[in-house]
C-alpha cells in the first residue's frame, strides 16, 4: 500500500478503465478518466488547488483571508476542501437548483453558502447571472480574494494533470477526447497536457441539447450540473476543435443509470452525457481508434436527487 504526505498530494493519479457494457459492437474503443476518486469526489480538486496555491505563492491570498466563487456545487466543495487545508475562509453563492449533498459538503468543509433561488430547480442564463453578481459583490469586501473558476488561467493549467496522466496510461494512442464544457477549462486543458506528452486526438467539446448554446447560439433550462452556463466558456477555444455537439440530457440520464448497474462506474449526469457523445464518436471512428472522456464526479453527490431517487 503506498503513502502520501498530505490529504493535498491525493489529488490527482486516478484511474483511467475501458468501458465494456454500455459499448456497442464495431466501435472504437472508449476510455473513461474516472475523477471521483479524488478527495472531494470530483476533478474540481485539480482546479481548485492550482487556483488556491498559485494565489498565495504571489503573495495575493494569505491564511485567514475568504476566497469567495460562484457555483453549483463540486467547485464549491473543492475550493471550500482546499480552502480548509491552506488555512483559508471560503464563501460560496449557489443555488437550489444544484445537488443538495454538494451544497452540504460546502458546509462541511467550514464553507459559508449563499442561496440563490432558482425557478422550478432548473439552471438558467438568468439564475447564474444573479450568482455571478453576488459572488463579485462579496468579493469587493476587503479580506477578500475572488477565484475567478471563469477566468484565472490556473483553472485550464490545474486540468493538464489529467492529459498528462492519460497519455501515460495509454502511451500516447489517443485518437479523440470530448468532454462537456462549462468553463472549458477541463477540456482545454486536458487537451495541453496530452498535446504536452506528445498524443495528438482531435477535441470535441460537448453541451446539453436543452441549452444548445455553442450550436445554435441560445441557452435554455436544463438540469446537467457543472456545464451549459448560458454564456461562451472563457476558455474554449474553438479554433483547436474538431467539433462541437449538442447530448440529449435524457440520453445523459439513462446512460448515467446504465453505467451503475452495468459497468459498476457510480458518476453524475455531466459523466454521462460525456459518454453519449465519446459512444457517438467511437461509432464514427470505428474499431482500432481510441475515445477518451472524462468522468466528472461521484454519483454518491446525486442520490436522492431525479438522478438516482
Amino acid at each position: 500500500m503506498s503513502t502520501r504526505a498530505g490529504i493535498l498530494s491525493c489529488i490527482g493519479n486516478t484511474p483511467l478503465v475501458r468501458l465494456e457494457a454500455v459499448v456497442p459492437g464495431g466501435c472504437a474503443e472508449v476510455w473513461l478518466k474516472l475523477e471521483g476518486g479524488n478527495p472531494t469526489g470530483s476533478y474540481k480538486d485539480r482546479m481548485a488547488l492550482s487556483i488556491v496555491r498559485s494565489a498565495m505563492e504571489r503573495g495575493e491570498l494569505r491564511a485567514g483571508e475568504r476566497v469567495v466563487e460562484y457555483t453549483g456545487g463540486s467547485t464549491g466543495m473543492a475550493l471550500s476542501f482546499v480552502c480548509a487545508v491552506t488555512g483559508l475562509k471560503f464563501a460560496a453563492v449557489s443555488s437550489d437548483a444544484f445537488a443538495a449533498s454538494k451544497l452540504a459538503g460546502i458546509r462541511a468543509f467550514g464553507g459559508e453558502l449563499l442561496i440563490e433561488r432558482s425557478e422550478g430547480g432548473a439552471i438558467t442564463p438568468a439564475l447564474m447571472q444573479r450568482m455571478k453578481e453576488r459572488a463579485h459583490a462579496l468579493a469587493k469586501e476587503p479580506g477578500s480574494y475572488y477565484a475567478n473558476q471563469f477566468g484565472s488561467p490556473y483553472v485550464p493549467a490545474g486540468y493538464q494533470s489529467m492529459g498528462r496522466e492519460i497519455a501515460q496510461a495509454l502511451d500516447g494512442r489517443v485518437d479523440a477526447l470530448c468532454a462537456g464544457v462549462g468553463t472549458g477549462g477541463a477540456l482545454m486543458g486536458t487537451f495541453d497536457g496530452l498535446a504536452a506528452s506528445g498524443a495528438a486526438p482531435r477535441a470535441w467539446a460537448l453541451e446539453p441539447l436543452q441549452s444548445p448554446l455553442l450550436t445554435e447560439g441560445r441557452g435554455g433550462a436544463h438540469k446537467v450540473e457543472g456545464i451549459g452556463v448560458g454564456f461562451e466558456p472563457p476558455f474554449l477555444d474553438r479554433s483547436r476543435l474538431a467539433g462541437i455537439r449538442a447530448i440529449d440530457q435524457e440520453e445523459a440520464f439513462v446512460m448515467c443509470r446504465r453505467l451503475a448497474r452495468e459497468e459498476g462506474i457510480f458518476s453524475g449526469a455531466s459523466t454521462g452525457l460525456n459518454v453519449v457523445g465519446a459512444i457517438e464518436l467511437a461509432r464514427e471512428l470505428g474499431p482500432g481508434k481510441r475515445v477518451v472522456t472524462l468522468a466528472c464526479d461521484s454519483g454518491l453527490k446525486y442520490l436522492g436527487g431525479h438522478l438516482f431517487p
